[in-house]
């Protein structure tokens, strides 16, 4: 069995959040079914040596391994066990109505369930940003068209007028998936939610936020995290980050936002400069932040994104436009740092690293 992170005492008399993690993505297919996963390659020795870089270099203990294929989520989650890491389990099912996610939340349940039962520590993510990424919450047959009702005050206000609160909607779901993934997964749960979420917390044993911070909150973002601690549990940022650029700073979980994807192949859709040192100066000053309000964990979004690969080409390098710590190659090629791997290092992840090993 392995420890459980109430009883780690190097934890306990941290002076900052108690799990440090990071996201890892297994293949989601936020641009719907028909589109091609964000992780097309799963190579189970590639994870499990991604899984011991995360442990050993980067100094987390605990990881969100989020995505839609069950069976590779169990594959990582293992793998992350074995390195004695906390694994957030996290089922992405993207554009689908309410019995389907239903049916898919089960079948998470027992496999996270079993996972449990062999000594692994287990939190259940019961969703994330289910508004954006679930159908029938809000208008829209796609997670792209319910992004721009959310974005659009007098759409979002007509679409209340005739649904009722979307609030409403979004709870009385999280009800009853709570109830399916308790019949079968006794350890944890949670939900990642968005911050324009009011969720029913009482449902849950911690209250998770992706929190990012970009121009418009700036001013209030402390403040916005200090209303989730009015509900007594403890209080985890699921996802904190931002891109590889001048300004990404200011457009937090909208960074991504300058790729044009009508574009065969994909490219930046703007001119924007490359500056690793964004990421580095964004992880520090959140991170800062969480330890003086006392969050309970934190997880840097995200490790890789095997979809944005790099390219000497400015205007193709979509890496510039992820929120990864390592820049993923494509056609085959490996990395200098660790040898074999298909990615190499970027400064936020000697930066990570040093955060997340510091007393």
């Amino acid at each position: 069995m392995t420890r459980t992170m109430a009883n780690d005492p190097i934890n306990r008399r941290s002076g900052g959040p108690r799990r440090r993690g990071i996201n890892y993505d297994v293949g989601t297919y936020t641009r719907g079914p028909d589109q091609p996963s964000s992780r097309e390659l799963f190579d189970p020795e590639t994870v499990r040596k991604e899984m011991e870089i995360i442990r050993s270099e980067l100094h987390c203990n605990s990881i969100r391994i989020s995505g839609r294929d069950v069976d590779r989520l169990v594959a990582a989650s293992e793998y992350a066990f074995h390195q004695g890491l906390e694994v957030w389990f996290s089922p992405a099912l993207i554009d689908e109505e309410e019995q389907a996610m239903l049916e898919y939340y089960r079948e998470c349940a027992i496999a996270a369930e079993t996972l449990r039962r062999k000594g692994a520590d287990v939190v259940f993510v019961a969703g994330c940003e289910l508004s954006l990424f679930m159908k029938g919450i809000l208008e829209g047959a796609t997670s792209f068209d319910r992004i721009g009702v959310l974005m659009s005050p007098w759409r979002l206000l007509k679409y209340t007028i005739r649904k009722g609160s979307f609030h409403k909607r979004l709870n009385a779901f999280l009800s009853k998936a709570v109830n399916v993934i308790r019949e079968h997964f006794h350890g944890q749960i949670t939900y990642a939610s968005g911050t324009w979420e009011h969720v029913n917390w009482g449902l849950f044993d911690i209250v998770s936020a992706d929190h990012y911070r970009d121009a418009y909150n700036n001013k209030r973002y402390r403040e916005q995290l200090r209303a989730y601690f009015k509900h007594g549990k403890p209080v985890v940022i699921t996802e904190f980050g931002c891109c590889t650029y001048e300004g990404a700073q200011d457009r937090g979980g909208f960074g991504w936002n300058v790729v044009d994807h009508g574009h065969s192949p994909k490219r930046l859709g703007e001119v924007i400069v490359r500056d690793e040192q964004v990421q580095v100066r964004y992880m520090r000053e959140l991170f800062d932040i969480f330890q003086e309000e006392g969050v309970d964990g934190a997880f840097w979004f995200t490790f890789a994104m095997p979809s944005y690969p790099f390219d000497e080409e400015p205007a193709f390098n979509l890496d510039t436009a992820s929120y990864s710590v390592v820049r993923s190659f494509k056609d085959g090629r490996t990395g200098a740092a660790y040898p074999g791997m298909p990615w190499d290092t970027k400064a936020s992840f000697a930066a990570l690293g040093e955060l997340y090993d510091r007393p």
